[in-house]
């Protein structure tokens, strides 16, 4: 493996398309050779996006986010590419006699969680791979899943960052669809996925991340109500895959993923990084004055535990969104009562959100 120096001072950031290599000391542990994993993202860092960016990232104490801008910019023209003319032209094939008589508020709608169900199935399984190829996961103590910084969970980070971009200009361009609320947090959102750029609990993104597997199955829902599809044996058997992947991936794991991340912010408080060689490791970024403020363990506890209480409510709410489809002698309804087709439900700096209803 080639190995390179990645250094940060002050105002520069100097990162190589290759892995990084060194050996380690750690407390309590056998010294170690760290292969931190490389951003695998197809793009190369533009030299003068990142030399632009790092004044401002080093002012606002996210020293990782020159080296992942390109990928936030990139994730967010994507994003609108699909929303326009992609979404509109595919929809007009797939469906033409449901979206070709939309009125305009509901194929913005429509073409927002065309949206979704791309941008929840591609971060899924790039979460997904990050989490089985980065070897380096496997081995990090409480210090570096705090602390740590690998290139592959900046690609995650900032993909998922892009996605929000796009969200808050899109809301903003078009208030009178999707409401203040999907405004405040598609802000609420981007702030929190920004902290992840401190570098701040990274090794939980990916993890996070899985909470959206049942996304994809919600999008589905959501369009089989749209194309006359209500009631019907297809919808049933999406139903019940989006009730087990909600309750097995947010329930079970989520809640158990989220005390482990709070034991380590814990321990993370009022405390330092272990002081060795870390130039080029996965604590590259960490300093021996690094800590997690007060504030920051505060934000992210309780929009955790927030979320955890909002999960159990819209999993009641989601089946009872199903059994309504499928009574018998009740007037089926068309509108998905609990719209979870945003990712930022489950991000590694627990981001708050709300059961949004876009009308349809």
């Amino acid at each position: 493996m080639l190995t390179v120096s990645c250094t940060c001072s002050g105002s520069s950031v100097h990162r190589f398309r290759t892995g990084l290599a060194c050996t380690e000391q750690d407390p309590g542990r056998q010294r170690r050779d760290v292969s931190v994993m490389k951003d695998p993202f197809f793009i190369a860092p533009i030299p003068w996006l990142t030399h632009w960016a790092e004044p401002w990232c080093q002012r606002l104490g996210l020293p990782t986010l020159p080296l992942h801008i390109h990928e936030v910019l990139a994730a967010a023209l994507l994003y609108s590419v699909i929303f326009w003319p992609l979404s509109p032209i595919i929809s007009n094939i797939l469906a033409p006699r449901h979206y070709g008589k939309l009125p305009r508020k509901r194929r913005l709608n429509w073409d927002a969680h065309v949206v979704s169900m791309f941008q929840s199935v591609l971060i899924n399984g790039l979460a997904i791979w990050v989490m089985f190829a980065d070897d380096e996961r496997h081995s990090m103590n409480w210090e570096e899943r705090v602390w740590g910084y690998t290139g592959a969970a900046g690609m995650i980070q900032a993909l998922a960052a892009g996605y929000f971009v796009w969200d808050l200009f899109v809301t903003s361009l078009n208030l009178d669809v999707f409401g203040l609320g999907t405004l405040a947090h598609a802000i609420a959102a981007l702030l929190v996925y920004s902290l992840g750029f401190r570098p701040f609990v990274n090794y939980y993104g990916c993890i996070f991340i899985l909470w959206e597997l049942s996304t994809p199955f919600l999008n589905v829902h959501w369009f089989m109500d749209k194309v006359d599809m209500t009631g019907t044996r297809a919808q049933l058997y999406n139903g019940f895959l989006l009730l087990f992947s909600f309750f097995s991936c947010r329930l079970i794991y989520g809640t158990y993923q989220s005390l482990l991340a709070f034991r380590d912010i814990w321990a993370a408080v009022n405390s330092h990084p272990f002081p060795g060689p870390r130039a080029n490791s996965v604590m590259a970024f960490a300093t021996d004055e690094s800590t997690v403020p007060v504030w920051l363990a505060v934000v992210y506890l309780a929009s955790n535990v927030t979320l955890n209480s909002l999960n159990f409510y819209w999993f009641i709410m989601m089946i009872r969104a199903v059994r309504k489809r499928f009574e018998p002698g009740k007037q089926p309804v068309t509108e998905v009562e609990v719209d979870l087709s945003s990712v930022a439900s489950g991000v590694s700096a627990g981001a708050t959100t709300q059961p949004q209803r876009r009308k349809a």
